[in-house]
Order: structure tokens, then C-alpha cells, then sequence
């Protein structure tokens, strides 16, 4: 988790500096991320548990005036707060609409207080039933589960990393015994996923199936903000717009389909409950673009696919095989195209990339295009080492790109235009 700690040590040091929101799916780490962080650069932290604290809570509900707030935070903790020195940290913030307003007035008459908030982002940009959001006067911050490159930090394998890069720089062939050891910690890490229980029970159990209860259970705390965060009505229609995931992406067609959740659906129907899945930071949305700059101005906004914002997580709804996906090559049955995917969208969207995928009359499709400063990135992604694929000649013929990415079990190279990534190696892009 070095990325967002490195964020946080920018927004500490920064001139124009506003209370900070991060952001995320449950269990994501918010919480652990920064207490570490306020433990490890300030000489205090005032931590503030908005769901289990209850009698300061209600306090801040009364008055949310900066310097009232501050009051009410030194006589209940019994400790003086020092601009730049303590570090406040309201956590579940999305229990206390009127303490995510107070930001507003920290920022306007207090800003030399530094202050953090977390909370489900279900909460905070979903329930917002009496109080405005603090548009404008707070710095957002998005957190994700672990990529694969801070999963090979956390297995100590972070002597990888350096060697993986160098290869992808100069697109040179990794040693076969090294690319062979890679691509086993990336099926790894496709059955353990990134949510940070998950890779600690792996860690302190070695086990792989040991982290299945981990993940049933943050599947379960999902279910239940669902029906805590939305009445009743949309709650059913989150439940069964997620549930509907596998199915969806198992067909030929991987377009989300309304009509897959319930007979005679709608985006009328279940369009509500897409965004809420969206804005929780459970599902990465990614829609069909047309190859033109900006790709954001040219996407179509009623094709799009879902994919779950962990892949680990993923092969757990799916009930997955656990040990066919470890084996070196699995068997044909097995659906490892959307799992793969699912792994490509997560690893390009914590690299900071929107993504899009392209389609071409409904005769070829593109996993992704992405846009790189003035260029189109088309990126097509294999499960094996078997790479032949119609839809990016096609693309390459009809767009000319500067170049291509082909993302599979096959070493690095450089032959065609086309940039051969290993699967383990996406991190780089």
C-alpha cells in the first residue's frame, strides 16, 4: 500500500491543501492506511468512529463551525490539537452528513488543521438526504484493492519488480524460468485477489483456499450496505443487478444486458442501481468507444460492461475452480476470458487509465482501448500463449496506431507494432 502513502505524504506537504475524502469499496484498507499514516507523520492522531461513536457524534450534529468542532474533539480526547502536528481522521463519515459538511468550514476558516476523512463511498456519494456535499472545498483521493505489483510486495517478492520493468522498457525476453515463476504468482494472486485480509490470511495461513472465507464475508458486507444505504426497492435491484455479473460476462455478447437480470429489464428499471454499484466502488464500469480523441467525448453510454473491482473477489462469486485456475494451462471449460479481463481493468484503472472498449459493427471487439496523452491505445487480451486475433488486425488496418499492446502468457517482445505484455507485467503500462 506504498502507492496511497505516497499520495498522502504530497497532500501533507501541499500549499493548497484541503481536507482530504479517500474514498472506496469496503475493506479496501482506508481505515489501516491512514492510522498508519497519521501515526508515521504526525506526533498525534484524533481518530473519530462516527458508527461507533456515538455521544461525540451527535455533538458534532449539533454545530459544525471548524473551531467549535476542534473544541468538542480536544474536551473529549483530553489532548490539545496543533495545526500540522495532530493529524484528525473522521472515519465512516457517511454516518454524519452534517460532520461531511463541517469539511466545508475547515477548509474556509480552519485550513491549517490537517484532517482526513474515510467512509463507504455508498455513503458519502449515494446517501445525501438533508446536507450538501462539500463541493469544491475537499481533495478527493480513490483507494483500491492491492494491484499485482503491491501483492508481490506483500509475498516479498519485490525483487520482481525491477526486473519485470527493465524487460518491459526494453522489450526483452524474460528468462523462461523467471517468466515461468511470474506468471505462477499471477495465477496466485487471480484466486487470492487484493483485498488486504485476504492477502494477510494467505500470508499467515499459506494456503490459497484459506482466503475463500475472507472474501464470502466482504461479499456478505457488501450485501448488507446495500440494503443499509438504499430502501428496499433499490436495494432488491442492487442485489440482483450484482449477482447478475457472471452471467453476464459469460456470454457471447459481454455487453450488460438489462434483460439478463429480469425478464422486461430496463435501464429505466435497473439503471439506478448500476450507479450505485458504480459510485460504492464495487464494479469498474467500462463503456464502448469510438477510436476518436477524446475517447471520454465518444463513448456510447448504453454499451457498457461491469466488472467486479477485485478479481479475487470475482472467482469467488463465479465459484471458480480454485486449482484449475493454477494449473499451467487450464482446461478449455474453463471461463477464463472475463476472468482475465477482470484482472487487465482493475491493474489499468489503478494506473490512473479510463478505459473503453471498441467495437466494430458487432463483427470484432477489442478488450480495451485507452487514451495515452494524444494517442489510442488498443489493447487486446489473451489467456494463453495463443495470440492470433482478427479484431486487432482489423483495428490496427482501419486506425493505424502508433502501436498495439497484446496482453498474454507470452513473453515480452516487439514484432508487427504490436507490444507483447505478460500477463504479470501490466502494472507497467
Amino acid at each position: 500500500m506504498e502507492r496511497i502513502i505516497t499520495d498522502l505524504i504530497k497532500w501533507k506537504g501541499s500549499e493548497n491543501r484541503k481536507p482530504l475524502i479517500i474514498h472506496g469499496a469496503r475493506q479496501v484498507g482506508k481505515t489501516y492506511i491512514i492510522k498508519k499514516f497519521g501515526k508515521e507523520y504526525y506526533d498525534n492522531l484524533i481518530y473519530v468512529n462516527f458508527e461507533t461513536n456515538q455521544e461525540l457524534s451527535s455533538q458534532i450534529s449539533d454545530t459544525i463551525d471548524a473551531k467549535y468542532v476542534i473544541n468538542k474533539l480536544e474536551l473529549f480526547y483530553e489532548e490539545k490539537i496543533i495545526p500540522g502536528k495532530t493529524l484528525i481522521f473522521f472515519d465512516e463519515i457517511q454516518a454524519n452528513e452534517r460532520a461531511l459538511t463541517s469539511l466545508k468550514y475547515f477548509y474556509e476558516d480552519a485550513p491549517e488543521y490537517h484532517i482526513i476523512s474515510a467512509g463507504s463511498l455508498l455513503g458519502i456519494a449515494v446517501n445525501r438526504k438533508e446536507y450538501s456535499f462539500p463541493v469544491g472545498k475537499v481533495q478527493m483521493m480513490n483507494m483500491y484493492p492491492l494491484s499485482f505489483k503491491e501483492f508481490l510486495i506483500a509475498i516479498g517478492r519485490k525483487n520482481l519488480i525491477n526486473e519485470i520493468q527493465t524487460h518491459f522498457d526494453n522489450n526483452e525476453k524474460l528468462d523462461k524460468t523467471i517468466h515461468e515463476l511470474c506468471l505462477e504468482l499471477y495465477r496466485t494472486y487471480l484466486v487470492i485477489g487484493g483485498m488486504p485480509e485476504a492477502v494477510q490470511t494467505y500470508l499467515a495461513e499459506e494456503k490459497k483456499i484459506a482466503t475463500i472465507d475472507v472474501q464470502t464475508e466482504i461479499l456478505l458486507s457488501y450485501e448488507r450496505d446495500m440494503t443499509k444505504y438504499a430502501d428496499n426497492s433499490l436495494s432488491n435491484k442492487i442485489i440482483s443487478a450484482f449477482d447478475s455479473i457472471p452471467v453476464q460476462l459469460a456470454k457471447d455478447n459481454p455487453k450488460f444486458q438489462y434483460k439478463v437480470i429480469s425478464k422486461g429489464g430496463t435501464s429505466g428499471i435497473f439503471g439506478e442501481a448500476i450507479l450505485w454499484l458504480k459510485n460504492s466502488g464495487i464494479v469498474n464500469q467500462v463503456y464502448k468507444a469510438v477510436a476518436e480523441l477524446p475517447l471520454e467525448m465518444h463513448k456510447d453510454l448504453t454499451s457498457f460492461k461491469l466488472y467486479m473491482s477485485d478479481v479475487g473477489l470475482f472467482v469467488n462469486k463465479a465459484r471458480y475452480p480454485l486449482y484449475q485456475i493454477s494449473l499451467n494451462k487450464q482446461p478449455t471449460m474453463i471461463a477464463m476470458g472475463p476472468l482475465t479481463e477482470h484482472y487487465v481493468a482493475n491493474e489499468l484503472r489503478i494506473n490512473g487509465y479510463e478505459t473503453y472498449y471498441w467495437e466494430s459493427n458487432g463483427k470484432a471487439e477489442l478488450d480495451f482501448i485507452i487514451q495515452k496523452d494524444i494517442d489510442i491505445i488498443p489493447i487486446e487480451v489473451k489467456t494463453s500463449i495463443h495470440t492470433k486475433s482478427r479484431s486487432l488486425d482489423l483495428y490496427m488496418k482501419r486506425y493505424n496506431p502508433k502501436f498495439a499492446i497484446r496482453i498474454s502468457e507470452k513473453n515480452f517482445g516487439f514484432e508487427n507494432n504490436i507490444k507483447s505484455v505478460p500477463l504479470y507485467a501490466v502494472f507497467c503500462i
